[in-house]
């Protein structure tokens, strides 16, 4: 039996990726990159700027014609060995996240539990933010079901995917996960509250404010000093424009 279209695309383009990277190979910088991520992947040992410039071309002429290509391509990449592979298909989703409707959010969050760790699921956040942006009250309810998940990672996605939504961001449910998560001992979810918040902040830093200095207690040390690493700076940008707005006044 043929295999259908998006195989073969899928197919071809891992070739071509394993064609344009493994030539570059570093074996030191590799078990460099090992240790780092604490021996949980092996790497080819290519630092992003080169893998990015190896592949780019390879990436602009994917150009998928429906997401089923663009799944296809991703997941047979990531279950190639090295990591980088991993971040090829993290950039090619990235890349072409507009392709992706609410239907492909079950499989980017399977996707999110295989091979997990802070570096591809903060990419994954990306585009599950971009969906969700995208598709209203129905994406909202996939979150709601998401930061419930058994899964660590799937969570830190659901408490992430509002970042850079600015004067978009549902507040409401900003605040509501953050405290769904609060009690939580994991690391990268206390870190995730924290990130959230201080991204918020940049936008709106006195709820923020508001909000901790009601919820303190709930929150780890960890997080508490995330979500209010900018707030010094912030207040001190409030008060230069009030005082450069007062003098205009006058």
């Amino acid at each position: 039996m043929r295999k259908n279209t998006s195989t073969q695309k899928a197919e071809r383009f891992q070739r071509d990726v394993r064609a344009a990277l493994r030539p570059l190979k570093d074996a030191e910088r590799a078990a460099g990159a090992k240790a780092y991520m604490r021996d949980k992947f092996e790497y080819l040992g290519i630092g992003t700027p080169a893998r990015r410039t190896a592949v780019a071309a390879l990436i602009r002429g994917f150009k998928p014609a429906m997401a089923e290509e663009l799944r296809a391509t991703a997941t047979g990449l990531w279950a190639m060995h090295e990591r980088e592979y991993q971040y090829v298909a993290a950039d090619l989703l990235i890349r072409y996240q507009a392709a992706l409707r609410l239907d492909d959010l079950p499989w980017l969050l399977e996707l999110a539990q295989q091979k997990s760790w802070w570096d591809t699921v903060d990419c994954i956040v990306k585009v599950v933010g971009g969906i969700v942006r995208r598709s209203g009250a129905k994406g909202v309810r996939t979150m709601d079901r998401a930061v419930k998940h058994g899964n660590l990672w799937v969570r830190r996605i659901a408490m992430l995917h509002q970042l850079g939504w600015r004067d978009e961001c549902d507040t409401e449910r900003l605040f509501r996960y953050a405290e769904q998560l609060a009690a939580e001992k994991e690391f990268f979810i206390r870190k995730a509250i924290g990130w959230a918040l201080r991204d918020y902040a940049w936008h709106n830093w006195r709820d923020v404010e508001k909000y901790l200095s009601r919820s303190e207690r709930k929150f780890s040390g960890l997080t508490v000093r995330e979500a209010g690493k900018n707030f010094a700076a912030l207040r001190g940008d409030s008060a230069r424009r009030k005082k450069n707005d007062e003098a205009d006044i006058r």
